[in-house]
């Protein structure tokens, strides 16, 4: 799984900035702090869809940029965003579980209303996600 760095900027009277530098053009905002990994995903996914994406540059390579030096010396900083591909071909996997962790697995589904690999893949889409 590829991950690319967001350059984030907020001014006082505005939403938080969001801005890929290996991707010219693919960009995000978020009013809240805790949406700017999800927005952030978001928009890498919709960019991915229609553009080839490059291949992601170092954090050596992105902090030696003098745009991004400049930019985080004024308040920005960086976060890494993974690249989840919207593949929505369906794979049937084996997994296997201890059978307490199984039955609540399944508890919180129903609960959800959703499917045991409905609930599965949204708690893993979820873990990954905050990783970043």
């Amino acid at each position: 799984m590829k991950s690319y760095f967001a350059l984030v900027d907020k001014d006082a009277d505005s939403a938080f900035g969001i801005r890929f530098p290996d991707i010219p053009g693919c960009f995000s905002a978020a009013d809240n702090a805790e949406d700017i990994i999800p927005n952030a995903i978001e928009a890498l996914q919709l960019w991915a869809e229609d553009m080839p994406v490059p291949e992601p540059s170092s954090h050596e390579a992105i902090v030696s940029a003098a745009e991004i030096r400049t930019a985080l010396s004024e308040g920005a900083y960086l976060v890494s965003v993974p690249l989840i591909d919207n593949d929505s071909a369906v794979i049937r996997a084996n997994v296997t579980f201890e059978r307490g962790v199984l039955r609540a697995i399944d508890a919180a589904a129903r609960e959800r209303g959703i499917t045991r690999s409905a609930f599965l893949a949204s708690a893993a889409r979820k873990e990954i996600e905050a990783k970043h």
